[in-house]
C-alpha cells in the first residue's frame, strides 16, 4: 500500500497504553481496540539469560511438579494435640503464618495472637505478662510452613492446641491446621480477651474430643471431593466456604450424633459448625498444602509451592529452590470494612491462607464465587477476568477442580514464576483484614494482587540453581 493511500484510509487504532487514550479516540469517532499488555518486569539480565537458556529443563521440571500437585489426594484422617503430632513442636515454640520473622518486626495482630496463645497455655496471667514473656527470648518462633502446618491470618499454633490431620493419600505426606474459631474477636485476627481464651478452651475440651471421635468413626473424609463440589456450588474455597462447610457438616453430623455421649455438648458443637461459614477454611488450607508439599525439591522447577504472609513480609517458596524464602513487603488489601473502620486501621496482608491460591483455589477460582468481588464494588465480569488473568501465569489447569461458568474449565494451577515476570501479572488473592493493633480483631475482608518483589527475587534465585 502506498503511503498516501494509508492516510486516506479510516484510522484504526490498537492501544496498549492508558485506557484514557482509547476513550478520547472513541469520543472523536475512531475505532479503537484496547490491548491489555504490560512490559516484562525488569530483572537481572544475567538471570534472564540463564533462565532463557534452560527453558526446556525448567519446562520438564514444571510438568513433574504440576503432575504431583494434580495427583494429590488430601483426606482428613484424624485430630490430635499439636505437641503430639506436629514435627518439631515443643512447649516454648509458637508457630506463626508467613515467612520467618522476629518479635521486634512482628505486626500488631501477630503480637496480639502470640500474647493470647501464652495466656491460653497458662504461661502468662494477663496481657502485660504475656508481652513481657513474648519479647524475653524464652519463646521460640517459626513459620507454620516449616513444620508441615498452615494457619489463617496470624496463624498461631501453640503446643496445647488441637489440630486437624490431613494426609495426602497419593504421596503419604501430612499437613496440620488448627480448628476455625469463627469471625470477629478471635485469636487469629490478634484478639486476646477473656472471651477469646474461653472459646479456645471450649474448642480444646469439648469440641475437639467430639470431632476426633466422629472422624475416627468415619475413618477418612475425602476433602478433594468436597472442594470440587464446593466450587460447583458457589465457593472459591478461601474467602467463601459456605458450601464446603455445609458439605462437611452433612458428612460429619451423623457420626457426631452417633459417637458423642453428652446431648448438650453435641448440640453446641453442631450449632457452632452450622453457624460458622468459614469452618471449612481450616481444612481447605492444609488440603492445599498437602498437595503442594509433595511437589517440593524438584530441581529447576519454577512452580511456587508456598505463598504466605506474616503481616510484615510476603514470602514465596519454589519447588526448585528447596526451603529458601523469597520475600518483600506485604501490601494492604482493598477491602469492605466493618462499620467504624477504614483502610487506615488495616494491617498489611497476613496469613497462610494464600496456600489456597497457590493450589489453584481462592482468587484463582473466583469466577466460581463472584459474590466475593462484590465486597469491594466489583462485578461478576471482574471476577471472571481475575480468573482468566491467572491462567496467564500458571503451568496448567486442574483436572478435578472446575469452574462451571467457564464451561467447567479446570482452575489455573501451578504458579510459574517465569510467567509472573514475563507477563508482569502477580497472583490475585482474596483475604480477611485484621486491625493493625493487637487485641482488636477483624475489621473487614477484601482482595489484593501479590507484590512483585518476592517473585523477582525467586526468579533470580532460580537462575542461581544453574550456576
Amino acid at each position: 500500500m502506498a503511503i498516501n493511500d494509508l492516510f486516506n484510509q479510516p484510522l484504526k487504532v490498537i492501544n496498549t497504553g492508558l485506557a484514557s487514550f482509547k476513550t478520547n479516540l472513541e469520543k472523536v469517532g475512531t475505532e479503537v481496540v484496547q490491548v491489555s499488555w504490560k512490559p516484562p518486569v525488569d530483572v537481572d539480565k544475567n538471570s534472564s539469560r540463564i533462565i532463557d537458556a534452560n527453558q526446556s529443563k525448567i519446562d520438564k521440571a514444571n510438568q513433574e511438579a504440576l503432575n504431583i500437585i494434580l495427583n494429590g489426594k488430601p483426606v482428613l484422617v484424624g485430630l490430635d494435640i499439636a505437641l503430639n503430632v506436629i514435627p518439631g513442636m515443643k512447649k516454648n515454640l509458637i508457630l506463626h503464618s508467613g515467612p520467618p520473622i522476629t518479635w521486634d518486626r512482628m505486626c500488631g495482630p501477630t503480637r496480639g495472637a502470640i500474647m493470647g496463645a501464652l495466656i491460653y497455655e497458662g504461661m502468662a496471667a494477663n496481657p502485660e505478662e504475656a508481652e513481657k514473656l513474648a519479647s524475653s527470648g524464652k519463646i521460640e518462633y517459626a513459620p507454620c510452613h516449616e513444620h508441615a502446618s498452615v494457619g489463617p491470618m496470624a496463624g498461631i499454633i501453640s503446643s496445647s492446641m488441637p489440630v486437624f490431620i490431613i494426609k495426602n493419600e497419593t504421596y503419604g505426606n501430612i499437613a496440620y491446621c488448627t480448628l476455625n474459631e469463627g469471625l470477629g474477636k478471635v485469636l487469629r485476627y490478634g484478639a486476646f480477651g477473656s472471651e477469646v481464651i474461653e472459646k479456645l478452651k471450649w474448642m480444646e475440651t469439648i469440641m475437639y474430643p467430639i470431632l476426633k471421635a466422629a472422624v475416627a468413626k468415619l475413618g477418612r473424609v475425602d476433602l478433594k471431593n468436597i472442594i470440587a463440589q464446593a466450587l460447583h456450588m458457589g465457593d472459591e474455597v478461601h474467602n467463601r466456604n459456605r458450601a464446603g462447610t455445609s458439605l462437611l457438616y452433612r458428612t460429619m453430623a451423623p457420626a457426631i450424633v452417633e459417637t458423642s455421649e453428652i446431648k448438650e455438648d453435641t448440640i453446641k458443637v453442631l450449632n457452632f459448625i452450622n453457624g460458622n461459614d468459614h469452618f471449612f477454611l481450616n481444612l481447605s488450607m492444609p488440603a492445599s498444602k498437602a498437595c503442594l508439599d509433595a511437589a517440593r525439591n524438584i530441581p529447576f522447577s519454577s512452580v511456587a509451592v508456598v505463598m504466605a504472609r506474616n503481616g510484615t513480609d510476603f514470602g514465596i517458596q519454589l519447588a526448585g529452590t528447596g526451603d529458601q524464602w523469597f520475600t518483600g513487603p506485604a501490601l494492604v488489601p482493598d477491602a469492605l470494612f466493618f462499620p467504624g473502620y477504614t483502610k487506615d486501621d488495616a494491617n498489611p496482608d497476613i496469613g497462610d491462607s494464600a496456600i489456597t491460591e497457590t493450589g489453584g483455589l481462592g482468587g484463582f477460582a473466583i469466577a466460581s464465587a463472584p459474590a466475593i468481588v462484590q465486597f469491594v464494588g466489583g462485578t461478576a465480569k471482574d471476577a471472571v477476568q481475575y480468573t482468566l488473568d491467572m491462567y496467564e501465569i500458571t503451568a496448567g489447569e486442574n483436572n478435578v477442580y472446575q469452574i462451571p461458568y467457564l464451561n467447567f474449565r479446570g482452575t489455573p494451577t501451578g504458579i510459574d514464576v517465569r510467567k509472573v515476570i514475563e507477563k508482569n501479572i502477580t497472583p490475585f488473592i482474596d483475604t480477611g483484614v485484621a486491625h493493625k493493633n493487637p487485641g482488636v480483631g477483624q475489621v473487614g475482608a477484601g482482595v489484593l494482587s501479590a507484590p512483585m518483589e518476592p517473585f523477582k527475587k525467586a526468579y533470580e534465585g532460580l537462575a542461581k540453581q544453574f550456576e
